[in-house]
């Protein structure tokens, strides 16, 4: 698949827009990690926030306070949730059962 030729003001708005999307998931990180939201908030807000549906399952978990990388691979794993699992990708039981675990 060949990458589209694009405009240097397409680029820009391309940067632009990535750049606030990076600041919007750092920020849901951060809100996670001082307890300014739950994680049940994050997934309410996964269809009306796309920024926040493409945030990666790994990573969400890791902002919550007590949860490094292993206990989240750990929790993933035993939910059966793939590594690479983005929050608006995950199905009813998923989410549930991410709750139940981390609440």
């Amino acid at each position: 698949m060949a990458v589209p030729e694009r405009s240097d003001e397409q680029r820009r708005a391309a940067l632009a827009e990535a750049q606030r999307v990076r600041q919007v998931q750092a920020q849901v990180k951060q809100m996670l990690k001082t307890g300014e939201v739950t994680l049940a908030e994050v997934l309410a807000r996964t269809g009306d926030a796309d920024e926040v549906a493409r945030m990666r399952v790994s990573d969400v978990l890791r902002a919550l306070p007590r949860m490094g990388p292993v206990r989240s691979r750990r929790l993933m794993e035993r939910l059966d949730i793939a590594a690479s699992r983005r929050l608006g990708g995950l199905g009813e039981r998923q989410r549930r059962d991410l709750l139940d675990e981390v609440v």
